[in-house]
């Protein structure tokens, strides 16, 4: 017997119009549907219009792990497990990556029915860089732990998206900008989709001011990547590449990791290099 599979489905983020068609034939026809909060699951599938035809069983952080070899199991014998989170993407700070481990572990197939999700949709609308990003997640909660790993990520080139709680927002606003800069640019993403939504867009003191009254809904909070006001010195950097050359390492990979840690083009560290190394 062919295995079944393992569908990693996205759910809306606010607006049920948002979900897919395939989503809702997933929901119809899946042989077990492992949700993130099977009350929230019922509530979708009224909204939907669809019934929801096979078994339903609770799939979140506390019990994923315990899930797991009944739901391959299931996908053994045949069947079809369609997962989904309250929210968005299963696995994306939701539940859902223990079992595509033990999926691909097991060489049992596993594929995705994509469709909303609140890390892009605030990325899109934040006004901020696209090309390059990094999804950091929620930030620890404890004021230690979270100041050191602001502190790891204030070189950080790329656009930051993260998740927040709307009770602790203006304290995390602050100690970005401690972390950041008061004027770095940011976004705060609410309520995405929903009727209420709002894009709050300033440097990141000043929405840590806006925050301080409170606010409600769910919270995305992009920030932009540091730029470096100051143009790098290429010269000093192609004495550097001839230096890692001359202690064995090839010209080329020299050039690669110089031009990867200070972002001058390596085309232009190369030229620079070959240039410096004929003098």
């Amino acid at each position: 017997m062919n295995p079944g599979r393992i569908v990693l489905a996205a759910t809306p983020i606010g607006d049920p119009a948002d979900a897919s068609p395939r989503l809702r034939g997933l929901l119809e026809t899946a042989d077990v549907v492992a949700a993130e909060d099977t009350r929230r699951l019922a509530g979708l599938a009224q909204r939907l219009g669809v019934r929801i035809g096979g078994r339903v069983v609770s799939h979140h952080e506390h019990n994923e792990a315990s899930r797991v070899a009944e739901l391959l199991d299931v996908v053994r014998a045949g069947g079809t497990v369609l997962v989904v989170s309250d929210a968005g993407m299963p696995t994306v700070s939701d539940p859902g990556f223990t079992l595509v481990r033990a999926a691909a572990e097991a060489g049992l197939p596993v594929t995705t029915a994509p469709g909303p999700s609140a890390v892009l949709a605030a990325l899109a609308v934040s006004g901020l860089a696209t090309d390059r990003f990094t999804f950091e997640g929620f930030l620890p909660r404890r004021t230690g732990e979270r100041a050191r790993a602001l502190g790891e990520l204030a070189r950080e080139r790329r656009t930051m998206v993260f998740f927040e709680s709307p009770h602790r927002l203006d304290a995390t606003l602050a100690a970005m900008a401690e972390a950041f800069g008061a004027d770095r640019p940011a976004a705060v993403c609410r309520e995405l989709t929903k009727t209420y939504e709002e894009v709050v867009r300033g440097g990141l003191a000043e929405l840590a001011s806006w925050a301080a009254d409170g606010t409600r809904g769910e919270i995305v909070v992009v920030v932009a990547g540091v730029v470096d006001e100051r143009p790098a010195d290429v010269g000093l950097l192609a004495a550097e590449v001839l230096a890692r050359a001359d202690a064995g390492e090839r010209l080329k990979d020299a050039v690669a990791a110089v031009a990867e840690a200070t972002g001058v083009p390596k085309r232009e560290l190369y030229a620079a290099s070959l240039a410096a190394r004929g003098r």
